[in-house]
């Protein structure tokens, strides 16, 4: 199966507690990474896709090295194989240390990169996919998935935002718990009820 998520900022101090960007109850970030880390395979099994659209940690320590090791060490906890779509907080230097220790999981990867974005089709439509939310205008079956805004929403139909903390959960028959990737059947029923209830 397919799943898509964003902004997961692992290590990320600052956002933790109440505050109007993206709120974060968690005392602290081992307390926040292990609940992310808990919801994510409660809902991916090995050996399943995980499309990550950026800013996948935010930790900075000295020499640099350890705050990519103690990434590594995070991601390579998470179910499935991951698709990394590269953020304006993840670094160049966090990417080739995931190259350098990249391992084969049921049969694949365990990480892929792309520096701007991925695209693949999905049901007779195509999901473009970006850490950034990209204005497509008027267009036929294609939908930009993206992260960045946080608990923000781009109010159009073609735009959905499938961060950790994205508003658009309001669109779904049930809120998942904080960290859990979405499934194809919600992101298309994320783009159903939007478009339903801004039609009248």
């Amino acid at each position: 199966m397919q799943f898509f998520t964003s902004d997961t900022h692992f290590f990320h101090k600052d956002l933790l507690g109440d505050n109007d960007f993206a709120p974060r109850p968690f005392a602290n970030v081992d307390e926040m990474n292990q609940t992310i880390i808990d919801n994510w395979n409660a809902r991916v099994a090995p050996g399943d896709t995980v499309y990550h659209l950026g800013d996948i940690a935010l930790y900075f320590t000295r020499p640099a090295s350890k705050s990519d090791e103690a990434v590594f060490e995070v991601l390579s906890q998470l179910n499935g194989n991951l698709e990394l779509i590269k953020g304006n907080h993840d670094s160049r230097a966090l990417f080739k240390h995931l190259a350098a220790n990249n391992y084969v999981d049921h049969g694949e990867d365990k990480f892929k990169f792309h520096d701007v974005g991925a695209l693949i089709k999905y049901d007779h439509r195509q999901y473009y996919m970006t850490h950034y939310p990209m204005m497509l205008g008027i267009v036929n079956q294609i939908i930009n998935l993206h992260g960045h805004i946080h608990h923000y929403a781009v109010p159009v139909k073609e735009n959905i935002n499938v961060g950790v903390d994205t508003p658009e959960q309001r669109y779904l028959d049930q809120k998942l718990p904080f960290g859990t990737p979405f499934s194809t059947s919600e992101i298309e029923q994320m783009g159903q009820s939007f478009a339903t209830s801004n039609s009248a």
